[in-house]
């Protein structure tokens, strides 16, 4: 995909509200089945339960990988989405907890800003299962607005 062809998708989907097509053009995004939608006003982000993804067949859970990689595309993703920037932030550094397996079904992920100057944010990045008050990750993440 050309970078016109990305712009144009970009700017389709903005009109449209539906990033869906956005995220397919992410090679790695598109890998593990990242998916986006509205939970109140708030985007949240869902890793769909996903063999491939499971890292530890015998729990089974989710490949500790794939849950700090979900949450850094969610964060780059919140900033694409809430800043009309043509392009998806690089991430400077990214600070991961784990606090409980990621068992083998559907995961969400919600973000934060927490600072936004012109040059740099820093986000806050939530990951959870069943209830968003349990938590299974949480990240910090800096990211260089290009």
């Amino acid at each position: 995909m050309t970078t016109e062809d990305y712009l144009a998708l970009l700017q389709q989907a903005r009109a449209d509200g539906d990033y869906s097509a956005v995220i397919r053009a992410i090679p790695y995004a598109n890998t593990i089945g990242v998916q986006l939608f509205e939970m109140g006003s708030q985007p949240t982000f869902l890793l769909p339960k996903n063999k491939d993804n499971i890292g530890n067949p015998m729990l089974p859970a989710i490949h500790g990988g794939v849950i700090g990689g979900f949450m850094e595309m969610s964060a780059s993703l919140h900033l694409l989405l809430m800043n009309e920037t043509a392009t998806l932030p690089k991430i400077i550094d990214f600070s991961l907890d784990y606090l409980r397996a990621g068992r083998h079904t559907d995961t969400y992920a919600s973000c934060q800003v927490w600072r936004q100057g012109n040059r740099v944010a820093n986000v806050a990045i939530n990951a959870w299962q069943t209830d968003v008050d349990q938590p299974i990750a949480t990240a910090r993440a800096h990211f260089l607005m290009v």
